[in-house]
């Protein structure tokens, strides 16, 4: 599908540049203009990505939409760019967390507010670019863009702690992207070498077909995946993720939860399970222990947290651990669940962060031992906030239920005891989640709160239009997960048949 002979896919990667480019004409004086531009540069770009959607076959093999130009023909890297199911639905998670993100900010964020929303925006042409390439150099170039602008944002519009939050984000990142760079590098040459041709060294399409050398495979998978580890974040390379969120700004968490922790969890499916088959079955077993463990210590560390935005944050680690453990179970319910779990988390996480933004600002602390009797003082956000906590620890009917569900339903098929422990988490998870709505919202209203006075008011209109579409999805996803499923069919296959394929011949 084209719109006036531009190509969609390039449409949807490039135009929140276009308005990242506009915004950096407007004059500093003109906030609202910079604010609504902005936003409905994003909408313009959701707007986009819904049009995939009536085009799309998702019973085709493959990727779709496919767009393709030489770019450094002397090596064969091209701009090529496609999408399948997988990839649509976490373009239409990043489209629409977007455009929110941005509403949210309207409040909040009053110093330096251009340079902000043009970070903003950049952040997004990375978020998608990732989802969207097909070469391997591509995709590092929109990996490395997608770091800049999230160090601008928790670094210049963080909290009083953001200077350390944000070196250490990028130092952990950094770190895990050059070794990355690496395995792309000596991939690239494995292939040239062995067709005598730079033409498809790079192209992902040509190099998941490619049999690499056992040794190459269990290396260049290593460093794939522990730059993907970093991202998701996975047990042990998780504590540079409490940090970025207590000190990232409010629709900065969300972003953060809600996508840039989806790139590792995109990585490990798309590119290291496909490229080295072989390795992933190596290194599978000790990635299962590790998920395991990611499940287990986020949810107890998360219990006794004294800052809600790090009890969100250590949630992420125990919920992210199901991803992981979804994916190296190399199952199909088990990687369906994985997809779904990173989709619906997104969601409600991305909701969750917006709740305790709506606090924040009222009251600027997130303590819970300060909070309390905010059921009488604000029943709107009291019922909004107990919505997404109910979702958070995997209530039935609601969308974090599908995908932890699935994930335990696989890994009971591969290891019965590995799905028992997975199944202790839920338990702990409604724990703590329910502990803090509890000394959050019910009792009487605290004196911390009662010094507040007339600032403790219920939620704006704005606050609600950026809730109330989350609420919505939580609801259609939980009842109708077959919406996602359907898509991610396809390419779930797909991943599965190489992994699977490795085994031939091998030894028993």
């Amino acid at each position: 599908m084209d719109l006036g002979g531009l190509p969609i896919l390039s449409a949807v990667i490039f135009t929140p540049l276009i308005g990242a480019l506009l915004i950096a004409l407007v004059p500093r004086e003109r906030e609202d203009l910079t604010r609504w531009l902005a936003l409905g540069t994003a909408l313009v770009t959701f707007g986009l990505s819904l049009l995939l959607l009536p085009g799309f076959d998702p019973t085709a093999p493959g990727f779709q939409y496919v767009e393709t130009a030489d770019w450094i023909p002397a090596f064969g890297i091209q701009y090529k760019v496609g999408v399948d199911g997988m990839a649509l639905v976490l373009v239409l998670l990043t489209t629409t967390l977007t455009w929110i993100s941005i509403l949210a900010s309207f409040g909040p964020i009053r110093s330096r507010l251009k340079e902000y929303m043009i970070s903003f925006l950049i952040l997004e042409v990375g978020m998608i670019g990732v989802f969207l390439a097909l070469d391997l150099f591509l995709f590092y170039i929109f990996w490395e863009m997608v770091l800049v602008p999230m160090y601008l944002i928790i670094g210049i519009w963080g909290g009083a702690n953001r200077i350390y939050a944000t070196l250490k984000f990028v130092l952990y990142t950094l770190v895990g992207s050059l070794l990355m760079l690496v395995a792309i590098l000596a991939a690239a040459f494995s292939f040239q070498s062995a067709t005598g041709s730079w033409a498809g060294a790079f192209d992902f399409e040509q190099l998941r077909g490619f049999g690499f050398d056992p040794t190459l495979q269990f290396f260049a998978f290593g460093a794939f995946f522990l730059a993907f580890a970093i991202k998701v974040p996975m047990f042990p390379f998780h504590t540079w993720l409490p940090d970025a969120h207590v000190e990232a700004p409010t629709a900065g968490s969300v972003i953060l939860a809600g996508v840039l922790l989806k790139l590792g969890g995109y990585g490990i499916i798309r590119f290291c399970l496909p490229l080295f088959p072989d390795a992933a079955q190596q290194w599978a077993p000790l990635l299962i222990v590790l998920s395991l463990i990611a499940i287990i210590y986020g949810a107890i560390v998360a219990m006794v947290q004294p800052d809600l935005k790090k009890l969100v944050a250590y949630s992420s680690v125990s919920h992210m651990g199901f991803v992981t453990l979804g994916i190296f179970i190399f199952q199909p319910q088990g990687m369906q669940g994985a997809i779904l779990q990173m989709v619906n988390h997104g969601i409600i996480t991305g909701a969750l962060f917006l709740c305790v933004g709506v606090l924040y600002e009222r009251t600027h602390d997130r303590s819970i031992a300060r909070m309390g009797g905010l059921a009488a003082s604000t029943p709107v956000y009291a019922a909004i906030f107990g919505f997404f906590m109910l979702a958070s620890l995997g209530l039935p009917g609601m969308a974090g239920f599908v995908g932890e569900f699935l994930v335990l339903l696989g890994t009971f098929d591969h290891s019965p005891i590995a799905a028992a422990v997975a199944s202790v988490v839920v338990i702990l998870a409604a724990g703590y989640l329910m502990w803090m709505y509890q000394r959050v919202v019910f009792g009487e209203l605290s004196d911390f709160l009662k010094g507040v006075g007339h600032h403790l008011t219920d939620m704006d209109r704005r606050e609600l239009v950026t809730l109330t579409p989350l609420v919505g999805l939580t609801l259609v996803l939980g009842v109708a997960p077959a919406l996602v499923l359907d898509l991610i069919q396809m390419p779930v296959g797909e991943v599965l048949a190489r992994v699977g394929g490795s085994l031939v011949g091998a030894a028993p």
